[in-house]
């Protein structure tokens, strides 16, 4: 015997064995105690519990918060619990029983809808105990058709079959269900049919706040044959006391356009199903993925409010823009700037509490999280683990470790594991491109305050800071403002200057004081006191060979994608590991490096010989990386 055949069997006997004794309890008894089952896989079952979290955020969380939204999540488990129970009391639903305990609103709309004489489709989505409704048409005196899908264990499908045949219902098998739908729609009989769920064939429509996959079967036979549709929804007031709502015949919007007029109407439904879904929200399904074949993608960037760090982590959500456009998908970006105080204690607590407490992130609901930076790693965890995202975090992401994020981008001199979920690459990431330098090339010639020529020779001149070991000393700037105007009037070039916000008041007093006046200097950027968001940019367009300060990861890394000619000079107190990406860099060829004092020297002669450098392409090995996890 094959083992699904004996897993079949045995679940059959658990079920009839369930069965027998559930029935013996008075009802009310037998709901408490699906209750409980609720309660257990609320506390057991934490794949379906973290999807229903996640999908009743996304659609509801604008308006809740999360004590809130687990509040719903844990009352549709009781809710589930308590309908799982009633399937096996679907032999002990009589006449009696239903008029009980259901309250009909809207019955008048049933009689309406069959008095056409085209038949009537009883239309529902994935809410409340649909064992029990079905029961319920059945026993109205009209002929109920229920659509049928074949379980994984036959047994058990045909003895819950059986228990809807004894109460009346019509079994049309999915396999001839078009033959079987059209006759009974001909004889003016019900049908029942879902509006939700409609997989990788059915039309995408809004529903709860984002692109849904909808069945249009329904509106087809409603168009083609006249049959009308009532939409129904089911809601558990307390214990087996339930109340079914029949709407009004769903009126069909017609154009004339067959295409236009399903995708109009289906999403009408939609909507309409989407507002008893917000208002009883506790009964519908929410442990599938309901938006999985939409065409939306939500990025949420978290920011530590570090600059090299921000642009690295918009480098990647522009490769997933980019990715989502060459797909037909909507990519909306959002980015949010959070502090934490003590990233080790929060990342322990992390861990252990699987919380947070975060205002400016308790709103969104994004499909992708980025984050560059260990301070950052432990709330992409918590956020993406909360809304079951896709996790990306640049550099490691200590104290927790690679295997938890989905995607990991690491340099090389961080000498990165050899995972799978990890991405090494050379330098920093960036946002250059020839897109990006033509845009910001524009925008800076169009600076009325700075009024760069769009046309000449330039020198483009990046000047970083100090960090912790390194010091950009003043006597070193003057040697190498002295080396580059020589350069500039040897070659006959202008300069194009920026600083950054690490670079000292000394430094800055000097540049201002050598070249503010210094004719040849086209501009002068002091990032401390003005800075120009197309500073970088721009001197990286215009500029045919570029000298950078040697200091700065993300600034050599900008300007070697660049594919210009760089120039880094020399200076003493780098770390060993910066000094590994150095050497790294020239020899890929993505720059060259000199002294100070010959700085000059070494500008001439790459003017003269013009080498080839290889632009640095660290951006294409994570899109690669970024569509295996998309």
């Amino acid at each position: 015997m094959k083992k699904n055949s004996v897993i079949d069997y045995l679940s059959c006997i658990g079920f009839k064995f369930c069965a027998f004794f559930i029935r013996l309890m008075p009802i009310n008894f037998s709901l408490f105690l699906g209750r409980q089952l609720g309660r257990l896989m609320y506390c057991l079952d934490a794949k379906h519990k973290a999807l229903g979290y996640a999908n009743i955020k996304k659609a509801l969380g604008e308006k809740l918060s999360p004590k809130e939204i687990r509040a719903i999540t844990k009352k549709f488990y009781l809710n589930f619990g308590q309908n799982i129970i009633e399937i096996f009391l679907i032999p002990l639903f009589d006449k009696k029983y239903l008029e009980k305990f259901i309250e009909v609103e809207g019955r008048e709309n049933l009689e309406q809808a069959f008095k056409k004489g085209k038949g009537v489709i009883l239309l529902g989505v994935h809410a409340g105990s649909w064992e029990l409704c079905n029961v319920f048409w059945a026993s109205l005196g009209f002929n109920y058709n229920l659509l049928v899908r074949e379980q994984k264990q036959p047994r058990l499908n045909r003895l819950i079959n059986s228990y809807r045949k004894e109460k009346g219902c019509l079994l049309i098998e999915r396999k001839n269900q078009t033959r079987q739908l059209i006759e009974a729609l001909k004889k003016n009989e019900a049908v029942g049919m879902t509006a939700d769920q409609g997989g990788a064939s059915g039309e995408l429509v809004p529903f709860l706040g984002r692109l849904a996959s909808m069945p249009t079967g329904a509106i087809k036979l409603a168009l083609k044959y006249g049959a009308v549709i009532l939409p129904g929804y089911y809601v558990r007031k307390i214990g087996p006391y339930r109340k079914i709502i029949i709407e009004p015949p769903f009126e069909l919007q017609i154009s004339g356009d067959k295409k236009a007029d399903i995708r109009n109407n289906v999403a009408r439904l939609a909507k309409n199903f989407e507002k008893n879904v917000r208002k009883y929200p506790q009964e519908y399904l929410w442990t599938y993925k309901i938006w999985k074949y939409g065409r939306e993608k939500q990025v949420l960037v978290l920011s530590d409010g570090k600059t090299g760090h921000l642009r690295q982590s918009q480098a990647v959500a522009k490769i997933i823009q980019d990715h989502c456009a060459q797909n037909a998908i909507a990519c909306r970006v959002d980015t949010v700037e959070v502090k934490i105080k003590n990233n080790f204690v929060f990342s322990l607590f992390s861990l252990f509490s699987g919380k947070y407490n975060c205002d400016s992130l308790a709103h969104y609901s994004p499909d992708i999280v980025i984050s560059c930076g260990s301070g950052l790693v432990a709330l992409n965890y918590l956020v993406s683990r909360e809304n079951l995202s896709k996790s990306i975090v640049i550099l490691r992401p200590a104290p927790l470790g690679t295997k938890r994020f989905d995607l990991v981008i690491e340099p090389m001199h961080d000498r990165p594991a050899k995972r799978k979920n990890i991405c090494v690459i050379e330098g920093a990431l960036n946002l250059i491109d020839e897109k990006y330098l033509n845009q910001q090339k524009e925008e800076l010639i169009k600076s009325t305050e700075y009024r760069v020529p769009s046309t000449g020779a330039y020198i483009g001149l990046l000047i970083g800071g100090d960090t912790k070991q390194f010091q950009l000393k003043k006597q070193d700037i003057a040697q190498l403002v002295s080396q580059i105007k020589q350069a500039a009037e040897n070659l006959k070039m202008d300069l194009l200057v920026s600083t950054s916000r690490r670079t000292s008041k000394e430094v800055e007093d000097l540049l201002k004081q050598e070249l503010k006046n210094y004719p040849p200097c086209k501009l002068l950027i002091i990032a401390n006191e003005k800075n120009l968001a197309s500073a970088v940019g721009g001197i990286l367009a215009l500029s045919s060979i570029v000298v950078t300060s040697p200091e700065s990861i993300s600034m050599i890394s900008e300007a070697a994608s660049s594919g210009k000619r760089v120039l880094v000079f020399e200076a003493p107190g780098l770390s060993i590991k910066h000094q590994m990406f150095l050497n790294v860099f020239t020899e890929n060829r993505y720059i060259m490096r000199c002294p100070i004092q010959s700085l000059g020297q070494s500008i001439k002669d790459i003017r003269a010989t013009k080498p080839v450098m290889k632009p640095l392409e660290d951006n294409l090995k994570v899109k690669e990386a970024v569509k295996k996890i998309l």
